[in-house]
């Protein structure tokens, strides 16, 4: 079984609540420029994901969008992944993130979830080995885990994903 990669990408920033309905917030300017950011850093990265799982909320499909536009733009032969907008990435916590994971099948090797805080850090550091103390981050607007393991999605458990990496993208 070879390994699978899991990257987490909290959204980019987006507008004040103000009077919209906060699913309904969009990304600002500096937001769509760190999507952006985000899809290059990953394309340079070659973490090209086979499945995208991203919460329905606008802010979060705003950032896939800028995502995949660089994404596409650096690697125009990677083809295009496929996408699903979970309500558990919006409405839930980490449980449901796990639940996500382990229901992915075995032939997907990089997946990305686009979600909120604090659940993107929540399942970052769930599923950091105990001893892991490499990294410290607080995940700001388009900031990224990269985690990686051997072994089956089904088997998703904390602990069970070593981080390899972060970056915090900035346009």
């Amino acid at each position: 079984m070879s390994a699978r990669t899991l990257v987490l990408l909290r959204h980019a920033k987006a507008e004040a609540p103000g009077d919209l309905d906060d699913f309904d917030r969009h990304l600002t300017s500096t937001g769509r420029a760190n999507a952006d950011a985000a899809g290059a850093w990953l394309a340079d990265q070659q973490l090209h994901p086979d499945l995208v799982l991203c919460s329905p909320a606008v802010r979060t499909r705003q950032t896939w969008h800028g995502v995949a536009v660089a994404l596409a733009q650096a690697s125009p032969d990677s083809g295009s992944p496929e996408v699903h907008y979970e309500q558990g990435l919006y409405h839930g916590g980490r449980t449901e993130v796990i639940d996500l994971l382990r229901a992915i099948p075995d032939t997907v090797r990089t997946v990305l979830i686009v979600g909120h805080n604090p659940t993107v850090s929540d399942v970052s550091l769930l599923l950091r080995p105990y001893q892991e103390t490499a990294f410290t981050e607080v995940f700001e607007t388009t900031g990224l885990a990269v985690h990686r393991a051997e072994g089956r999605w089904s088997a998703t458990e904390p602990g069970s994903m070593p981080q390899v990496s972060t970056h915090t993208a900035r346009g």
